[in-house]
């Protein structure tokens, strides 16, 4: 399995996502420039493109719109509809929103400032890649820092998400419970992450490559990664 992680101008986060696939997980990762319209042509259905987090563009215009239209982003598209694995963080989860591969928008804080802390999540399905080792209602601790995280959509676009189980994380206490006292941003239903409606197409806020390995004193993000990990070496063996 190879994985790419894309590099925008403003991307922040690049490194930290090839060290933990790279030499935590010890996958094939490579950096792919967002001007490189080829960087994926020898990507299959089994890899997958990470869309970092950082300031994209400097978050001129919206977070993550300037970026939706970089060069490479028609490529990321097109290995999105054949089923690639294509997973955004934080202003990666704002591009994937911006180029209409996710559903919704991700907009300023409710309280208007940068905020960036651990904070908890609340596991709300395990049916899907990066959630797969988890069980739905699993608590786990991952470091949030973001100013535009506040997650939008329209009640019909809820009803689809809650439906059709495509709610990945909700921000809660330690203990799942799911409350506007445990809302760092004021996102709508507290969802801090979801996935398309064909699973292949994950986007989050928070950023479990920042609590992945021994060191760092949190490996809960590192479950994340490992779900994706075994579900495709799963779907190979089968």
């Amino acid at each position: 399995m190879k994985f790419g992680v894309v590099v925008f101008p403003g991307s922040n986060c690049d490194d930290d996502m090839i060290h933990v696939m790279g030499t935590v997980l010890g996958q094939d990762v490579r950096k792919l420039w967002h001007k490189d319209t080829e960087a994926l042509n020898d990507f299959t259905t089994g890899d997958c493109v990470f869309l970092p987090g950082g300031f994209s563009y400097g978050d001129y215009l919206r977070s993550g719109a300037i970026a939706s239209h970089s060069p490479i982003m028609a490529s990321v598209k097109e290995f999105a509809n054949k089923v690639g694995f294509v997973w955004g963080i934080c202003n990666g989860f704002q591009v994937l929103c911006e180029t209409g591969l996710l559903p919704g928008a991700l907009l300023n804080n409710n309280n208007h400032k940068f905020i960036c802390k651990n904070i908890f999540l609340r596991t709300e399905t395990a049916n899907s890649p990066i959630t797969g080792n988890l069980k739905k209602n699993q608590t786990v601790k991952i470091p949030i820092a973001h100013a535009d995280g506040r997650y939008f959509a329209s009640d019909e676009v809820l009803k689809q998400l809650n439906e059709n189980d495509q709610i990945l994380f909700r921000y809660s206490s330690e203990g799942g419970d799911v409350s506007e006292t445990f809302n760092p941003n004021g996102s709508c239903e507290n969802i801090a992450g979801i996935c398309n409606e064909g699973r292949n197409v994950f986007g989050m806020m928070p950023h479990p490559e920042r609590c992945a390995e021994e060191t760092l004193g949190n490996e809960d993000g590192r479950l994340l990664f490992e779900s994706l990990l075994s579900f495709v070496q799963a779907k190979v063996s089968a």
